[in-house]
């Protein structure tokens, strides 16, 4: 039976809980340092209380550790390694190879027993079947790979390794193969690998010929659209996908919420179709809330990318903002251009009062504005200078529905299935009851239930059946049998609901029956194994200290470059990317039958990039000019 996970984002612990109420069955966070959003940090406690949330329904907590690390970082990554363990994270999420070296050996004087899972990140840069096997051969229990990955690339990675793979499936995307963008660094000396990228890639750029003429102007030419693949999810299990990651360790709550609830019943859906062949990784089940919508969160428009290994329009130039769903064109506007009235793409569409806008400007930016007082396809605002008839205008925030999304919670329950058997001993009545859950976990207790006899059988039946199916501390009960042969006792319905607390309260106390995880040794390359995929370690392996160093010299690495920085490498690629500004532009020399445009650039404030195009290999490459 294979299990599929779906993996939410958090960056904070009540994000978290609202993950894991709303479907997920494993939920990644950051801890207080190193994390690939510096913004997102957390404290281990609240790392603890997530963790103790979130294993009562079997559901998984994952630490991400993902930046590359300085010499001087390590005891203080190891120190938190262990913090994390002891709170009760179940992996570990990381980049930097010494992380997974100091969790064999430990560091300087400091040797603790490691036991939870390493993860290997998307940052790895994994879109091979050879990197794929290098990194299970050193230990990793899950693979993370590249987001520009095709079905059939990742069928090939499967086949080559054991371990799980992990896959996006829904958000924002990085423009460059993952970890090895360095053009936030070369532009603002932040690294995208120590986590504070600047997101160059949705900055505005001039794209200029060789001559210096301009050809487009002003345009966010290396932002591409949000990752969407939720009618993909049969395809990415069938060629071996087992976690279903979301994208947003920085997005809102409402955010992650609708997103989950959507993928969640996506993955139910399938579950229910293949009942034989799939289960969720998590226990529990998800009631009430509301209906999922992901075109109404944030999103730049949505992309299934390369999965189908054909190219299409993936780019998000005209706005690298989220833009929301579309309902129509300004029709008229009044002098100061604070009354607009639309002409609505869809009869009927309902605009809220609160609800926000936006569109893009005759200047080629994006501009927005909150409408306050919203009457049919009538808008009332503050003065919007920048609106136009004609423009196409976009909801980014529909009141109506963060509301609801507020409003309407989810709750989660653990199923428990409850028998019970009446009789007497002595002239007294006991009441046993059973009770396993849907985990496997099993209690029991007996009840002094007094003397006297109910006088009516089926009215008392009817009360023991109706106030033990009932919800406590999230146990959903029910009872599926009753034995009763000399009669029943009489007992009042707080008796009966004090049973039920006390099952509710000696589940909680049992562990929960996880589902096996994966969970792999730590192991020394042995020392004539050359499964390296990388002769000589460049800039691109991203090492910054000692014992990255060692891991790749024992894997077999012939030379280690240790200096990481970008600024010191000439002609280095910034980028590497399958999205290509050509194709995108209708201007590919090899797939619309083009004239070759010469040698392209990108200006943004003064700064000059050279775009290369690597056309055997269908990628496009950005150095500096």
């Amino acid at each position: 039976m294979g299990q599929l996970e779906l993996l939410a984002p958090a960056r904070d612990i009540q994000v978290g809980i609202a993950a894991i109420d709303c479907g997920a069955d494993a939920v990644y966070i950051a801890g207080p340092q190193f994390g690939a959003r510096q913004a997102a940090g957390n404290p281990v406690d609240d790392i603890r209380q997530l963790c103790t949330y979130a294993h009562r329904f079997g559901a998984r907590i994952f630490v991400a550790l993902n930046t590359i690390l300085y010499d001087e970082e390590l005891e203080d990554a190891y120190r938190q390694m262990l913090d994390v363990q002891e709170a009760g994270a179940d992996a570990l999420i990381i980049q930097d190879l010494a992380v997974l070296e100091m969790a064999r050996k430990g560091i300087g004087n400091i040797r603790e027993d490691f036991r939870i899972p390493l993860h290997a990140s998307t940052q790895c840069a994994i879109r091979t079947p050879e990197q794929a096997v290098f990194l299970e051969d050193l230990g990793f229990s899950r693979l993370i790979l590249e987001r520009e990955l095709s079905l059939d690339q990742i069928r090939a990675i499967r086949k080559a390794v054991s371990c799980e793979l992990e896959f996006f499936v829904h958000g924002a995307l990085c423009v460059c193969y993952s970890g090895q963008c360095y053009l936030s660094e070369k532009i603002a000396g932040r690294s995208a690998n120590r986590g504070a990228c600047i997101q160059a890639c949705r900055s505005r750029y001039d794209l200029v010929d060789a001559s210096g003429k301009v050809l487009i102007k002003d345009k966010a030419l290396l932002s591409l659209k949000d990752y969407n693949l939720k009618n993909r999810i049969e395809e990415l299990a069938e060629v071996g996908i087992s976690s279903f990651k979301i994208e947003g360790r920085l997005k809102n709550m409402s955010y992650v919420k609708n997103v989950v609830r959507d993928y969640s019943t996506a993955l139910d859906d399938l579950i229910g179709k293949m009942p034989e062949r799939y289960e969720r990784a998590s226990f529990g089940k998800v009631t009430g809330g509301f209906v999922p919508d992901t075109a109404k969160t944030f999103n730049r428009g949505y992309t299934e990318l390369y999965l189908d290994g054909k190219r299409g329009r993936w780019a998000a130039m005209d706005a690298a903002k989220s833009m929301g769903e579309e309902i129509g064109t300004i029709a008229a506007l009044n002098r100061d251009r604070s009354v607009i009235t639309i002409r609505p793409v869809i009869n009927g569409i309902r605009l809220n009062n609160g609800d926000g806008f936006s569109f893009v400007a005759k200047d080629g930016s994006v501009a927005g504005f909150r409408g306050d007082i919203c009457e049919g396809n009538t808008i009332r605002s503050k003065a919007v200078p920048e609106a136009f008839a004609g423009a196409r205008l976009y909801r980014n925030i529909n009141a109506a529905f963060e509301k609801e999304l507020e409003r309407q919670g989810c709750t989660r329950t653990i199923s428990v299935d409850v028998s019970l058997n009446a009789f007497t001993d002595d002239g007294f009545w006991k009441l046993e009851v059973k009770a396993e859950s849907e985990d496997g976990r099993q209690v029991s207790t007996v009840m002094e239930a007094g003397e006297q006899t109910a006088n009516n059988t089926e009215r008392m039946l009817e009360m023991l059946r109706g106030q033990m199916s009932k919800t406590t501390s999230g146990y959903s009960f029910g009872v599926s049998g009753i034995s009763c042969s000399e009669g029943l006792p009489f007992m009042s319905a707080s008796a009966i609901n004090a049973i039920r607390r006390e099952l509710a309260e000696k589940i909680d106390a049992l562990p929960c029956g996880r589902k096996d995880l994966l969970i792999r040794t730590l192991k020394k390359p042995e020392s004539d194994k050359k499964t390296v995929p990388h002769k000589q370690a460049t800039y691109k392996n991203n090492i910054l200290n000692r014992l990255a160093e060692t891991v790749y010299s024992e894997c077999g690495t012939e030379k280690v470059e240790a200096a990481y920085e970008i600024t010191h490498c000439r002609n280095a690629e910034l980028m590497r990317t399958r999205y290509c500004i050509r194709y995108e532009l209708g201007m590919c020399p090899k797939h619309h039958g083009s004239k070759d445009s010469g040698p392209l650039f990108l200006l943004n404030n003064g700064q000059r990039f050279a775009l290369h195009f690597d056309c055997r290999n269908c990628e496009m490459t950005l150095t500096e000019a």
